[in-house]
């Protein structure tokens, strides 16, 4: 940046220069000849003066006819410094007298002879040389008719020439001129110096200091400011500079804060994302896109989408109907497709991919790109099976507490026998009956928990809510217990049956049990209702626990959601789960909640009459 001031003092010291030089060289010549003018009006009033006292005297010669006082007059005037030669010629332009006696006789000019104004000019004599040439005309006068005729016929007697030295004229204007010169270039070069040293000082240091500081702006460092001084245009300049700055870095500021928020938003997304323009170049990714690549420490930004999940030098084949992009683009719509990706380890992984377009203006223009989710299926089914595998453990754990009593009563029973007498029937019997009802429920929480971790079938079957229901909560008694939590069940008489599969109904009605148990952390009455209505068997789960806000409420349903009351951090499964479950037998599942008071889930699934009309 200094060249750039550097040239900018360039151009103005040679813009002065030649701008001096242009002035001095239009200056000299206007002067010069103006000086030159001058000069020669002056010689020739000088001259005027002197040939009005030469006429006189010649004149007087003439009159008298003292011919040899007119050659002394013009003898000594040619001897005068700086004349070269004095003549008087005739009418006829024939030298009669001169100073140099080599002129005699000879002729001149017709037009000077024919002079009736005085004038002078500066000529070349015959050798050349340049000289001032004053022409006198000698008037004719009434004395002169005698010899020369009438004043109306010949108006003129003689003229007198008389040449002066034109090198000590044009001497004294170039001296003059030189001196005037060199005194006019001395003022300008102090001008110059004292406006260069001003332009240095006021101007160029400053521009120079807003140009490093927005040289450094360029390069990032938006925190530079210049120190002004003054209140003239390049501090208010300097101030405005100032202002701008600080502006643009709060907007970079801004922008990075965005630019950070959003890579950690969609960082937070389980799923793989990854944004892609039209000429395949992914533009952003997350941090679960990173890992199913298998190399989460490239950030694969800038780099065509084949390339990270086919490992391809060009884009797929379109005909193979395997290219998202290429898909999105012909249906201008979403498009969800399931294969498989290579990765870096030249390994494969089974994805989902939900593909959609999206637009937004850059630059002022409409840009389209498109937005990859991508579902890690093996991921997917470790979370359903982890969640199936929680939820088991955890009722594992309830079993064994609901065994445990059965076993002890067992035990105590099989002790009395072994040290009762044999002969005393009557208690023996009552110790069986004991042993044998305890081994009663123990086969009864086992065949729950056996009914509830059973895999589907696939097949339909058709199953009784009510008795699922009581299964199940046999099997959460204890949890209900110890988070002193009152179960109450209001069921009709007639049976509430349904055709689905028994271990997933039994799975759904776990999820919303463990749901309602969730949000009554410090204890509550889980409502359980169950009722036909117009073909429909419905299944009331009420609560009066936390209630659901607004916000969360519409986002209860999304998978890997969890907002529990317990402040324990959930799969977010549950609830997604029960809805496909719900939804796969043509029912729904509803939630309805009174923040602070408590929840409502609503199941209602079609009664198996109804469904096995449809078929």
């Amino acid at each position: 940046m200094i060249l750039s001031a550097n040239t900018l003092n360039q151009k103005f010291t040679l813009a002065t220069i030649i701008g001096f030089l242009t002035s001095s060289l239009v200056f000299l010549g206007l002067f010069l000849a103006f000086y030159q003018t001058e000069l020669s009006d002056e010689r020739a009033q000088a001259a005027r003066d002197v040939n009005r006292l030469l006429q006189s005297s010649l004149e007087n010669a003439m009159l008298k006819r003292d011919l040899e006082g007119l050659r002394f007059i013009v003898n000594r005037l040619g001897q005068q410094p700086n004349i070269n030669r004095v003549m008087i010629i005739n009418p006829k332009g024939q030298v009669r007298f001169s100073s140099h006696p080599e002129f005699i006789n000879s002729s001149l000019n017709a037009s000077i002879s024919q002079s009736l104004i005085p004038s002078s000019n500066f000529i070349q004599d015959k050798k050349g040389k340049e000289v001032l040439r004053s022409v006198n005309p000698v008037n004719n006068k009434p004395q002169c008719k005698e010899c020369h005729g009438s004043a109306d016929e010949h108006p003129v007697n003689g003229i007198l020439i008389v040449d002066y030295d034109a090198s000590s004229i044009k001497q004294k204007v170039r001296n003059t001129t030189l001196i005037l010169m060199g005194a006019g270039a001395l003022i300008v070069i102090i001008n110059l110096l004292g406006g260069w040293w001003f332009i240095h000082r006021y101007i160029l240091k400053p521009v120079h200091t807003l140009s490093d500081a927005s040289q450094a702006i360029a390069n990032g460092q938006c925190e530079t400011r210049v120190i002004t001084k003054g209140n003239d245009e390049l501090s208010i300049l300097g101030n405005t500079f100032n202002l701008m700055a600080s502006h643009l870095q709060d907007s970079m500021r801004s922008l990075k804060e965005e630019k950070t928020f959003l890579q950690a938003l969609v960082d937070a997304i389980p799923d793989g994302l990854r944004i892609i323009d039209d000429h395949f170049n992914m533009i952003l990714v997350n941090k679960a896109f990173l890992k199913q690549t298998g190399c989460p420490e490239k950030l694969w930004v800038g780099e065509k989408c084949y390339v990270a999940t086919q490992g391809r030098d060009s884009p797929c084949p379109t005909d193979l109907k395997n290219c998202t992009l290429e898909e999105v683009r012909k249906k201008a719509k979403p498009f969800k497709v399931v294969r498989r990706q290579k990765r870096c380890d030249g390994s494969m992984l089974d994805v989902e991919i939900f593909a959609a377009p999206m637009t937004f203006i850059k630059e002022g223009k409409e840009t389209k790109l498109m937005i990859e989710s991508i579902r890690d299926l093996t991921q997917e089914v470790r979370f359903t099976h982890e969640q199936r595998l929680s939820e088991l453990g955890h009722l594992a754990a309830n079993v064994a507490h609901e065994i445990f009593n059965p076993l002890s009563s067992m035990k105590l029973a099989v002790n009395s026998i072994t040290n009762e007498s044999p002969q005393n029937t009557e208690n023996m019997n009552n110790y069986i009956d004991i042993i044998s009802k305890s081994m009663d429920q123990c086969i009864q929480m086992t065949d729950r928990l056996l009914r509830l971790s059973a895999v589907p079938s696939g097949k339909d079957e058709l199953v009784d809510v009510c008795n699922a229901i009581k299964d199940v909560l046999g099997l959460v008694k204890w949890d209900a217990e110890q988070a002193l939590i009152n179960v109450v069940e209001t069921f009709p008489d007639q049976p509430l049956r349904v055709f689905a599969s028994e271990s997933e109904i039994r799975m759904l009605i776990l999820n919303l049990v463990q749901n309602a148990f969730h949000a009554m952390p410090s204890g509550g009455v889980l409502n359980i209702k169950g009722n036909i209505k117009d073909g429909q068997v419905i299944i009331r789960f009420e609560d009066t626990g936390v209630g659901i806000s607004e916000e969360h409420l519409s986002k209860i349903f999304m998978p890997f959601f969890s907002r529990r009351a317990d402040n324990v951090h959930g799969t977010g499964l549950g609830l997604p789960i029960s809805q496909a479950i719900v939804e796969s037998y043509g029912g729904k599942l509803e939630a309805n909640t009174t923040l602070g008071k408590g929840s409502c889930f609503i199941i209602t699934i079609p009664e198996a009459s109804i469904t096995r009309l449809k078929q």
